[in-house]
């Protein structure tokens, strides 16, 4: 029997996946085979020995300690693409809250309360809130994955021009971006063109505080910037005096800090991107189906820390082994199954950064002393066998 824990309450329709004649699944579970969670923090938590993956419902996995994961051999999965139309639809939300003061709107609105002709102090004292329209307006959307393409088409659907700049982008997401979408050479060309600008891009050290004084200094006057990515990715003191000095003329986030809760201009949104009831669903359909493919077969999709692999069962055992990516790490492993004179049936190898993963599929149950032995090899992580 097979555990998993469950760290966060998770969408019924993603745990009901595991066959409970193999998995047993609860939140108390000690030494678990696998983690289930959403927003709760393991970074203080002991990695227990048994432990060989955790599925992050989401795509950000700051929450969890990857390095150290990495270093146990424990596989790390998240669910991109799984919230990103919740995302989306609350991009384009954040889009009309940048164009109009529609929060401060309404909070006016509400002291109205006990007014006699409420209808015709509306009439007064509605031009404070005038905004904009957003046809015709210039986007500039940084990351053109899951999310920021879905943005990208939804604002040239709404009459914007778009422009996207995405350094790592696939060919998969390119093809399911719209014609009228032109692409950036830079991050810069973004900056120094449009009227709004939208973020979705991972929290890196190389993507931290990526809005500051430099690159807002570049942009246009009255600028209107949005992030639901990471908090991260925008200097709060920066922003802050930016929008003082009307350099920007809003900021929506959905990730409200210290720095930026209260902030004159800016719309703090309480992390409510992947807050959908659809959302939740699928990110958990899509995490435990890894998972059971990960501890039934040994196959990898959409891990963070090691390379996507997978290869259909069709001998009767495998062995699994994460390693470091080294020019002699496969020539190693499959010497210990020549010199033990067991035959290699299928074999599937991929790397990710300095990380590995090799699937090798025997006739034959593997007995200890190979398994003993590619442990033994430097540079090999962990070994696992179905």
């Amino acid at each position: 029997m097979k555990t998993i824990k469950l760290m966060n309450k998770i969408a019924k329709v993603g745990t009901d996946i595991f066959d409970r004649d193999i998995y047993e699944v609860s939140d108390t579970a000690e030494n678990p085979d696998a983690i289930m969670v959403r927003s709760a923090a393991l970074h203080e938590m002991e990695i227990p020995t048994n432990l060989k993956a955790i599925a992050r419902c989401g795509a950000g996995v700051n929450n969890i300690p990857v390095d150290k994961c990495t270093d146990k051999g424990v596989v790390v999965f998240n669910t991109p693409g799984a919230n990103a139309n919740g995302v989306k639809e609350l991009a384009v939300c954040a889009l009309v809250l940048a164009a109009r003061d529609v929060v401060g709107g309404i909070e006016w609105a509400k002291t109205l309360q006990g007014n006699e002709n409420v209808a015709k102090a509306v009439e007064a004292g509605k031009g404070a809130y005038v905004g904009n329209e957003l046809i015709g307006k210039t986007l500039g959307v940084i990351g053109l994955g899951a999310i920021g393409g879905m943005v990208a088409n939804a604002a040239s659907a709404l009459g914007m021009k778009v422009i996207g700049c995405d350094p790592y982008l696939t060919p998969n997401a390119a093809w399911h971006l719209s014609p009228s979408i032109k692409q950036a050479a830079s991050f810069e060309e973004i900056f120094k063109t449009c009227d709004y600008i939208s973020i979705h891009v991972p929290a890196t050290p190389q993507t931290k505080n990526m809005i500051c004084e430099k690159t807002i200094a570049m942009m246009k006057d009255g600028v209107r910037i949005i992030n639901l990515a990471r908090a991260d990715l925008v200097c709060a003191a920066d922003i802050k005096k930016a929008l003082l000095d009307k350099k920007v003329a809003r900021y929506v986030t959905d990730f409200p800090t210290n720095d930026t809760v209260g902030a004159e201009g800016i719309v703090n949104i309480p992390h409510l991107g992947a807050s959908t009831f659809e959302s939740e669903d699928n990110c958990a359909v899509m995490a435990a189906n890894q998972l059971v493919e990960f501890l039934a077969n040994g196959n990898i999709k959409n891990s963070v820390n090691f390379p996507n692999v997978a290869i259909p069962q069709s001998a009767n055992a495998r062995v699994c082994v994460m390693h470091k990516n080294a020019p002699d790490a496969l020539t190693s492993i499959t010497a210990v199954f020549a010199s033990a004179n067991v035959n290699i049936e299928n074999l599937a190898n991929g790397a990710k950064g300095e990380n590995a993963y090799t699937i090798i599929e025997t006739a034959s149950k593997v007995v200890d002393d190979v398994v003993n032995a590619i442990s033994a090899i430097n540079g090999v992580i962990r070994v696992v066998c179905y």
